[in-house]
């Protein structure tokens, strides 16, 4: 299948997803739309474990929502696209299974909130990232007061969000925004060979852990403790659990079937 603005390529059982709409990756409702249905399509193949997003070339992973989308202030088209944003992010820091973004080049505005949306993050050394909306009489709309807030703390976003301040890939390392800095040109191959260790995991395991991790940004850990023991036990009505303990015992590689 096509989807506007991106191309997929299946590679074992990780999904690369490239964001394709030169020459800066701007989103526009139509790539915001097709990244949703992209997402829950993956989650539906129990082949796919792991989902890497990156952005095509070497200057741009995305530079977000293109400013022309908003220059006449026609507040109907505003709110189409701001919804779609939060749609498409949502659905992607839902994923089922560890999601990955190379960064390889700008990541701003809705280009980092998409980074922001997935599970890890590698950036490589040439790499800026912001959110610069507040510059303009907007702001960060499509999650990125919240899943930067958690990230890096509340006292960096406030300086990215509300002085306009930009990272490099090194500041951004060091506050905790992106997990690994890699040479320029190398994000790709890492965020890939990062996959290639979830793959080893239980994706049964992996994706009933992420749900519980997410979950400690906003419940309190009593609720969280119980749900990790009820999820535990759930663990045992999947193929994958009955595979990983066997494959443990016979000393051989687990055979995932993602059930």
């Amino acid at each position: 299948m096509s989807y506007t603005g991106l191309k997929l390529e299946l590679r074992d059982h990780t999904a690369l997803v490239t964001l394709a709409n030169p020459p800066a990756h701007t989103w526009t409702v139509d790539s915001l739309t097709a990244l949703a249905a992209l997402v829950r399509e993956l989650n539906e193949r129990r082949e796919v474990y792991v989902l890497v997003i990156t952005g095509e070339g070497e200057k741009f992973f995305s530079a977000g929502a293109d400013l022309n989308a908003f220059a006449d202030g026609n507040k109907m088209r505003a709110a189409q696209m701001v919804k779609r944003f939060g749609e498409a992010f949502e659905a992607l820091a839902a994923c089922r299974g560890l999601s990955i973004a190379a960064i390889n080049g700008y990541a701003m505005g809705g280009g980092l909130e998409c980074a922001l949306a997935c599970d890890l993050r590698v950036a490589e050394s040439h790499a800026l990232m912001g959110l610069p909306e507040a510059a303009v009489g907007l702001l960060p709309g499509a999650g990125g007061t919240q899943w930067l807030s958690w990230t890096v703390g509340e006292s960096w976003a406030k300086r990215m969000i509300l002085l306009g301040e930009r990272v490099d890939a090194e500041t951004a390392l060091r506050i905790g925004l992106v997990d690994e800095l890699v040479p320029e040109g190398q994000g790709l191959a890492r965020a890939l060979a990062m996959a290639e260790q979830v793959q080893k995991q239980s994706p049964s395991s992996v994706a009933a852990c992420k749900q519980l991790i997410n979950g400690a940004r906003h419940l309190p850990p009593h609720q969280q403790l119980a749900a990790e023991r009820t999820a535990f036990i759930r663990l045992f009505d999947t193929e994958d659990q009955r595979e990983g303990v066997s494959a443990f015992l016979q000393k051989r590689a687990a055979q995932w079937v993602n059930r």
